[in-house]
């Protein structure tokens, strides 16, 4: 798969091709579904299949301050895109000029000269162009002025139909498996493993203290079952993926602040993951923060909490 970022990386000789665009934050089942679309049309065409994303994320630039809790960071969200059988995803620098475009021009400059659009698939509700002028039905005129097929694929629902905003109202409730439901997989929180307190240590359970990247989407606080994971380390752990039991919150027990994200590798007291990117994937919420009124009690509920996070991956694994 090729990635290109802007419209300049696009090589001059790139033949026909059929384009779905998005922000596709978390490329969810209604993401999936499109994009499968997108790749099957291709095939039928005998054209090159291409993702077209933003980066920041247009809100961030048409409304300062309001930027979205960010589900998939963008090179996870490439290669999520990648997975789906895409040739190329094409990263569009999301500026207040990009975003003045009219539809006519967005459409000719973007898609037709560089991308030599044959068929351009999008959700049935994609609005694009200055103050969302354009629609699925401007996309379809504008296609038959420039000779391309424009595809509108329904909402996926699960009862309601499947959006970004959806994935991020389930992560802030905490739950984390209806989340899961919706993207087709659990939801990831990426970061690099930094020195915390080192509390976990001292009570048995050393954690990975994971800072992530300005608006990432971070479940509720509460502790939870899932799996940690090295994605990138120059230690020999690379590639390496626990089950564990996950902590959010600021340590109340402890009257602490700073709200962080723990993960502690069960039965694992042997890695030294410092400095290294690792991934956070959710599986499901074991319950609230809460505040001990000793530090034994913390550490009995640690126990528990290990305990219910090994049986819940355990089951998880037998059924994969």
């Amino acid at each position: 798969m090729r990635g290109w970022h802007g419209l300049d990386d696009v090589p001059e000789d790139w033949g026909r091709s059929v384009v779905t665009i998005g922000v596709f934050d978390g490329v969810h089942r209604g993401h999936q579904q499109m994009v499968g679309r997108a790749v099957a049309l291709a095939d039928t065409l005998g054209a090159a299949s291409v993702a077209v994303t933003f980066e920041p994320h247009p809100d961030e630039v048409i409304r300062p301050g309001s930027h979205p809790p960010q589900l998939t960071q963008q090179r996870r969200r490439t290669e999520l895109l990648g997975a789906l059988g895409v040739d190329a995803v094409c990263v569009l620098p999301f500026t207040l000029a990009f975003s003045r475009m009219s539809p006519d021009e967005f459409v000719q400059t973007a898609l037709v000269d560089r991308l030599h659009a044959a068929g351009v698939v999008v959700g049935e509700n994609f609005r694009f162009g200055h103050k969302a002028a354009g629609d699925l039905e401007t996309l379809r005129t504008l296609g038959e002025k420039y000779d391309f097929v424009a595809v509108g694929v329904p909402l996926v629902s699960d009862g309601e139909a499947i959006s970004s905003t959806l994935v991020r109202e389930r992560l802030a409730a905490g739950d984390v498996a209806a989340a899961a439901e919706a993207l087709g997989r659990p939801h990831r929180v990426e970061g690099v493993v930094v020195r915390g307190q080192q509390r976990g240590r001292a009570l048995g359970f050393p954690t990975a203290n994971v800072e992530s990247p300005q608006y990432t989407a971070i479940p509720a606080d509460g502790v939870y079952a899932g799996w940690l994971q090295v994605t990138q380390s120059p230690s020999p752990h690379e590639g390496q993926r626990w089950p564990a039991a996950i902590s959010i919150g600021t340590n109340p027990t402890f009257s602490g602040v700073e709200r962080t994200v723990e993960a502690y590798a069960l039965d694992r007291d042997d890695l030294d993951l410092y400095g290294a990117h690792v991934a956070v994937d959710f599986g499901l919420r074991l319950r609230d923060t809460l505040k001990f009124a000793s530090i034994q009690r913390l550490i009995d509920q640690m126990h528990a909490d290990v305990d219910e996070a090994r049986e819940f991956t355990a089951a998880e694994s037998s059924a994969m």
